[in-house]
């Protein structure tokens, strides 16, 4: 079951403009299928699924499969948009409703010193083993995104 639905959901992304997990959902139900909220999001987080301005978009224009770090780099890219930092926290700024594509983004890539992240709508909590990891991890983002 859970491969015929990714592979539904990779033809449903391919092949539609889809916004969120509800517009996905009622495709799916379309195509005889039901899942949760928390099935969809491990689904779009293994098959490496981006959220970007336009919705939902698979990691290549192709379809291929990118390393996580291209996807992790090209993510930071388009999605971030302010770094702070407060002790062990690194905390991230994006457009409205992308924090959570770039957080799984992130958790796949699996940033030094990172242990691991919160992501609401616009901002996402990168929690680092220490201080030094945090200024780290900032100074790294920061350099990726072209951001002061």
């Amino acid at each position: 079951m859970k491969v015929r639905r990714q592979s539904i959901i990779r033809k449903l992304v391919a092949g539609d403009e889809l916004r969120n997990q509800q517009e996905l959902q009622v495709r799916l139900r379309d195509e005889g299928i039901e899942a949760t909220q928390s099935t969809l999001s491990r689904d779009l987080r293994e098959i490496g699924v981006l959220r970007g301005r336009d919705g939902y978009r698979l990691p290549a224009a192709d379809g291929s499969a990118l390393s996580s770090d291209s996807r992790l780099h090209a993510a930071i890219r388009r999605e971030l948009v302010g770094v702070d930092v407060g002790g062990t926290l690194v905390v991230l700024h994006t457009p409205s409703g992308h924090g959570n594509a770039l957080a799984i983004e992130i958790d796949a890539g699996q940033l030094e010193g990172a242990l691991g992240t919160i992501a609401g709508d616009d901002t996402i909590f990168i929690a680092a083993r220490s201080e030094a990891a945090a200024q780290r991890i900032a100074k790294r983002l920061r350099a990726i995104a072209d951001i002061s």
